[in-house]
């Protein structure tokens, strides 16, 4: 009878080490199939996904007026706005479809318009309506779709206006200091009813990410829910001097990104939601990205990898003029605006060196231009080169330029940045 016990209590002890083992061995095939399937942007850039043990993970959980970007399980990845007409819908609408931040660039949205010069802002108002609608049907849900207004514009005002109105998602302000965007915002929503869009200023310095975050506090009670942060490299108009623009590298562009991740903490802790670091300028490859990421950005926004993309609005001509360039033709530029501007050196740029093109019709685009005292009209020359007229335009470009080389398609150009789209 011990025997028979002794042969019981053995063949159980056989039984459970093979289980055991089965246990051991299968949590190991799917710990392997894990690691090898694992894409970079899970390692590196996925939101809730551990970069660096340096770096605090956003907590989507704790985003009180983030919901719409938990819900909607947002990338991250914001395209900038390009204008005049080279971010519009097809674009902005292709990249909210891979559950990224699609932007409609809203300068002079209609330019083509059949009343434009006669009827100039009602016009860029109704485009504006347009384009948002049409990106958000292209985005089929996905996505958030939202505008790039520029506060140099005369009706900076209207057109933050219409974007509430006609739904954006999220409202991008740079090219000056958009001190009263939170009163704005706020002011159409109450008028027309409508949900409060996420509001991003652009900022170059820490000293005017605080100047910008004290005066909303104070005036509006109101915190931006992105801060977007643009390095030198960036395309078009930007916010450093002639000489830093033209020497990059004499400036720190990632003791910015984390002094602004600095400053933002204070009042993320006051209105008790997570602001967000979207930084940008010159990122071209996965390493760039990893590299802002790491230097305490959330996302990366990127601009002129999606020009030479089928789905970009802009002219066949002006993606070719990408596609072509090479980094000798970048040139700093100086705009209407008042401020420095990276473009391509085409025909244009070397005739507006040697003599001013005169200005056969002021549309009031920008609040402080002089017709009389301007070397060119930036309105019309933008909108030649976006139309394929690339001679006798300007054409805004970012750093990296020289190394796009080919057409791809939106999903490529973002997958190629190291984040899965699928995600």
């Amino acid at each position: 009878m011990k025997n028979k016990q002794k042969v019981v209590t053995y063949i159980s002890f056989i039984l459970l080490m093979i289980v055991f083992t089965i246990s051991i061995i299968s949590f190991n095939d799917k710990t392997i199939q894990t690691s090898a399937t694992t894409s970079i942007s899970d390692k590196k850039i996925g939101w809730g996904i551990k970069r660096s043990n340096n770096h605090e993970q956003p907590d989507l959980g704790s985003f009180n007026k983030h919901i719409l970007l938990k819900e909607k399980n947002i990338i991250p990845l914001m395209q900038g706005g390009m204008g005049v007409g080279v971010s519009f819908s097809g674009l902005a609408g292709a990249v909210a479809s891979c559950n990224a931040i699609g932007i409609i660039s809203t300068a002079q949205a209609g330019f083509a318009e059949p009343d434009f010069e006669t009827n100039t802002l009602q016009s860029c108002l109704r485009a504006i309506d347009r384009q948002i609608k049409r990106a958000k049907e292209i985005a089929q849900g996905r996505g958030l779709v939202g505008v790039n207004v520029m506060t140099a514009l005369r009706h900076y005002k209207e057109h933050v206006a219409q974007a509430v109105r006609s739904g954006a998602d999220i409202i991008v302000c740079g090219a000056g200091l958009p001190l009263d965007l939170p009163g704005i915002v706020r002011d159409e929503c109450e008028m027309s009813g409508v949900k409060k869009p996420l509001i991003a200023p652009i900022v170059s310095s820490q000293r005017a990410a605080k100047l910008i975050l004290k005066h909303w506090s104070a005036k509006y009670n109101d915190s931006p829910d992105i801060v977007v942060v643009e390095g030198p490299l960036a395309g078009g108009h930007l916010g450093y001097t002639k000489d830093e623009a033209q020497n990059p590298a004499t400036v720190d562009f990632y003791k910015i990104i984390k002094d602004v991740a600095e400053c933002v903490k204070e009042y993320s802790e006051k209105f008790s939601k997570k602001i967000l670091i979207a930084a940008g300028g010159g990122i071209y490859t996965k390493e760039d990205a990893q590299k802002v990421l790491e230097s305490g950005a959330d996302m990366i926004q990127v601009a002129s990898r999606f020009v030479a993309t089928y789905e970009c609005d802009a002219a066949t001509e002006y993606k070719n003029a990408y596609i072509n360039a090479t980094q000798k033709d970048i040139q700093i530029i100086k705009s209407p605006v008042g401020m420095p501007g990276r473009a391509i050196r085409n025909k244009f740029v070397q005739k507006i060196e040697k003599e001013n093109v005169p200005v056969k019709k002021c549309l009031s685009c920008l609040s402080h231009c002089n017709p009389s005292q301007i070397p060119y009209c930036i309105t019309n020359a933008l909108i030649n080169a976006v139309k394929g007229d690339v001679d006798n335009g300007l054409i805004f470009c970012g750093g990296r330029v020289g190394s796009i080389g080919r057409l791809q398609t939106v999903k490529d150009v973002i997958e190629e940045l190291g984040i899965n789209v699928s995600q």
